[in-house]
């Protein structure tokens, strides 16, 4: 087993996007989560401060909608720290669900791993052992864009409007048909929230060129926007295809390929089974 102190995060974007949980939320739908291959002992005092900081993540939520935490172990040996935040429009309570839906889910997909970010929709959590509060990493972790069909210049205009927010952690902004939103982990200085989502906008220029809406998250900020069928009001609003409506047909194939292979299989042992069976009897014979 290795040690907490080796790092080295495995990101699961595109695993996840394959499957997303179809009866959520829309604050609830999964972005990305990733895990470090470093895991601690089943029992030990590492596990003990973990859970003690999950649990503050998700009480916390019910005050505010971001805060740290850091919690050393009872050895002394270690300590593990912990982050979340929720996006800039929900209420306290949506914010409060978020994270303990979050915190719920983490754990099935960083089991015993001594760290793992997990980003949904409407919050994000993060823990490790390894100090990560206030410092700048602007690591792309995920994106996605939809089909090119040329987003025209209101998209930059919008763009341009969310990069200028000096130092502001959560903007929106919409020009005609197209809305954006930004927004920074709170624990960074304004200076460093502007040089993330400068990284951010200019990353989803480059890879979402034409396309009607696209999102870059890096390790500390992201930057979406989307173009609708109707006039933008100041919120943000993400079109059926990005909430997982395509996603969720691809899913429903996935699913029924993956049951109709089982089945196929399942059908296959029955049948060799029998045939060994009438061979044995003929042998007897």
């Amino acid at each position: 087993m290795m040690r907490c102190g080796e790092h080295l995060w495995i990101l699961c974007a595109l695993f996840i996007s394959l499957f997303p949980h179809l009866s959520t939320s829309s604050w609830e739908s999964m972005i990305y989560v990733g895990c470090t291959q470093a895991k601690y002992n089943p029992g030990s005092p590492y596990e003990s401060s973990l859970n003690s900081v999950l649990a503050s993540l998700v009480n916390s939520a019910s005050l505010s909608n971001y805060n740290t935490f850091n919690i050393p172990t009872d050895d002394n040996s270690d300590a593990v720290s912990g982050l979340f935040q929720c996006r800039g429009d929900l209420s306290t309570s949506d914010c409060h669900s978020c994270v303990a839906n979050a915190v719920s889910r983490i754990g099935g997909y960083c089991m015993g791993t001594c760290g793992g970010a997990l980003q949904l929709d409407g919050c994000f959590i993060k823990y490790d052992n390894a100090s990560f509060v206030g410092q700048l990493d602007k690591t792309e972790v995920s994106h996605k864009c939809g089909p090119p069909s040329g987003a025209g210049n209101e998209r930059d205009a919008v763009l341009a409007y969310l990069g200028g927010g000096g130092g502001q952690y959560f903007r929106v902004g919409g020009s005609g048909r197209v809305q954006g939103v930004v927004q920074c982990e709170q624990d960074l200085s304004s200076g460093q929230c502007d040089e993330c989502l400068s990284e951010a906008i200019q990353r989803l220029r480059t890879e979402c060129a034409t396309s009607p809406w696209g999102d870059v998250f890096l390790a500390k900020c992201y930057a979406r926007y989307s173009v609708s069928q109707t006039q933008a009001t100041t919120g943000y609003a993400r079109p059926s295809s990005e909430s997982g409506r395509d996603d969720n047909d691809e899913t429903e194939k996935t699913l029924a390929l993956f049951i109709g292979l089982i089945a196929g299989v399942t059908m296959l042992i029955v049948f060799v089974s029998f045939l060994g069976k009438s061979l044995q009897r003929k042998d007897g014979m």
